[in-house]
């Protein structure tokens, strides 16, 4: 099959969106699918509003409908609602053209969080893109409960996985010093995005011993950086060098309230890592009933308790989730062109 992904998140971008997509495309080809994916990258654009480093394409309508044309898709799929993601939408329905989406981010909570923005105004424009195609793909059954409630339709479930190969614990392996970073113990380690949404300020304030970590790169690094001088920031990374950090961590904490899954939890795991999280949508969905991780709402506690997690406890957890099974998922619920 001939599967189009028209994305606004895409390379050079490094988010958990874009690893979702760039796994799922090279387990499609690698079962002989043929896979275009679309991104910000292909057109003109201007840096997000308070996000630099994220491109929208500007008018990208015609020029998308010229790459359709030329590759021929089978199926198209719209994971995210801007510029890109509107243009394939309009050019789908216009054509009569069936499509699927998928659901990756809690606009609501974070504008709320933000701004103070009634979330249901940013439920109304989502739910507008997301009920127009054929399905909606959701991570979760909690998810997908709460987005029924709120009126979203054909709601299907695609579950996430993880890079048990890449995201594995360097503890104990020949030539690997877990205290490389080279400070005080336990470590108590974030890695992710650094901005406001991720409510980091609650990690910071935690009075926690040992060393407090930030691994990553974002709109908010600057600041916290002046503000938080106890903690340390170490920046961005990639590869196994995210591995090599998430398992020198002693624990690791996710302090975000507003994640749709939270795929970093899963790769801290596969390390070896247990998590302090909040009792919220995404960890919850992950380490509810099982003996890797901490949630409660004192994430203080919570990180403390979790330092006495067994480690290889957690990397038996995550070897169930299989990047090969998701994907699999991904590919039943796609809607094929009619006439395909």
């Amino acid at each position: 099959m001939r599967i189009l992904i028209a994305s606004d998140a895409w390379q050079p971008q490094i988010n958990g969106v874009v690893r979702v997509f760039e796994t799922t495309k090279r387990l499609l080809e690698a079962d002989g699918h043929t896979v275009e994916v679309v991104g910000p990258d292909r057109f003109a654009g201007i840096g997000a509003p308070g996000y630099p480093e994220v491109k929208l394409a500007l008018f990208p309508g015609r020029k998308l409908r010229r790459i359709v044309e030329e590759f021929r898709p089978d199926a198209i799929h719209i994971p995210v609602e801007g510029p890109i993601g509107l243009s394939m939408r309009r050019i789908c329905l216009k054509e009569g053209w069936p499509f699927t989406t998928s659901f990756h981010t809690r606009y609501g909570d974070y504008l709320h969080h933000r701004i103070g923005m009634n979330p249901e105004h940013a439920h109304l424009f989502q739910r507008w893109f997301h009920n127009a195609g054929e399905r909606i793909m959701v991570q979760t059954k909690s998810l997908a409960d709460e987005l029924a409630a709120r009126g979203y339709r054909n709601i299907v479930q695609w579950g996430r996985g993880v890079d048990t190969d890449l995201f594995r614990p360097w503890r104990g392996t020949p030539g690997f010093d877990p205290d490389f970073l080279g400070l005080p113990r336990p470590i108590f380690m974030y890695l992710g995005r650094v901005a406001k949404e991720k409510s980091l300020e609650d990690f910071f304030r935690l009075d926690l011993p040992g060393s407090k970590v930030v691994v990553g790169d974002g709109p908010s690094l600057k600041a916290y950086k002046a503000a938080w001088p106890d903690v340390h920031f170490l920046g961005y990374r990639t590869g196994e060098a995210i591995a090599q950090h998430l398992s020198a961590a002693d624990v690791f904490v996710m302090p975000s309230r507003f994640e749709t899954f939270g795929m970093v939890v899963l790769e801290a795991l596969a390390c070896g890592t247990p998590v302090a999280a909040y009792p919220v949508h995404g960890p919850a969905d992950i380490l509810e009933g099982a003996d890797c991780g901490i949630l409660s709402d004192n994430l203080g506690q919570a990180a403390l308790d979790a330092a006495a997690i067994d480690r290889q406890a957690c990397r038996d957890y995550a070897m169930q989730f299989s990047w090969k099974a998701c994907t699999d998922q991904f590919f039943r619920n796609l809607a094929p062109l009619r006439g395909q």
